[in-house]
């Protein structure tokens, strides 16, 4: 959880991406979503992901072991769904 801001569980998904699958439990709102994009432009750039924020979703399309390895260093604890 971030922290910054009161957190709410609504949010407009994004178009599908088609990869690895992660359950981000503490991602609660826009902010967190923002900083794992961030993080993903700045150790992946280019890379392509989509994050389902009211499911806490993020799906990613390339190295698994990378991708949760950048989610991890935003902050975050993914978890591999599938």
């Amino acid at each position: 959880m971030c922290g910054e801001h009161q957190h709410s569980d609504t949010c407009a998904s994004e178009p599908a991406v088609s990869g690895a699958r992660f359950k981000v439990a503490d991602m609660t709102c826009d902010h967190c979503a923002g900083t794992i994009r961030k993080a993903f432009a700045t150790t992946m750039p280019g890379t392509e992901i989509s994050i389902d924020l009211a499911s806490r979703e993020v799906t990613v399309a390339g190295d698994a072991a990378a991708a949760a390895n950048t989610i991890r260093a935003a902050g975050y604890e993914p978890q591999t769904i599938g």
